[in-house]
């Protein structure tokens, strides 16, 4: 089971993130007109030295995974947060990077909520 109710509030399995992570950068490479890597995994880099996308690229993936977050788990996310854009290290930096902060999201919006 990807969900789970925690406390009153829906938790997202890391695993699920990763998936949604994964199917949105092979869509973004899609778009792009970008082969997509034969392997994909929490390594993968998605911005930076050898990043796998362009920064055109890597909003469609934030996007993605946002929408595909609303749309399999109910769960509404922004991802871009002005806190995620001045952060000294770029939460976008891998697809285990950004699964670790999606859940952060999730669990700040769920403590606030």
């Amino acid at each position: 089971m990807a969900n789970q109710q925690l406390k009153g509030h829906l938790v997202v399995e890391k695993n699920a993130v990763i998936g949604i992570i994964t199917s949105a950068l092979k869509e973004a490479l899609d778009q792009q007109g970008l082969a997509v890597p034969e392997s994909i995994t929490e390594d993968t880099v998605l911005v930076g030295k050898d990043a796998t996308l362009d920064s055109l690229g890597v909003v469609s993936l934030i996007v993605e995974v946002e929408q595909a977050l609303e749309q399999q788990h109910d769960v509404a996310v922004t991802l871009a947060s002005d806190k995620a854009m001045s952060a000294k290290h770029s939460p976008f930096r891998t697809i285990g990077v950004l699964a670790d902060h999606v859940l952060e999201t999730i669990k700040e919006g769920a403590a606030h909520g």
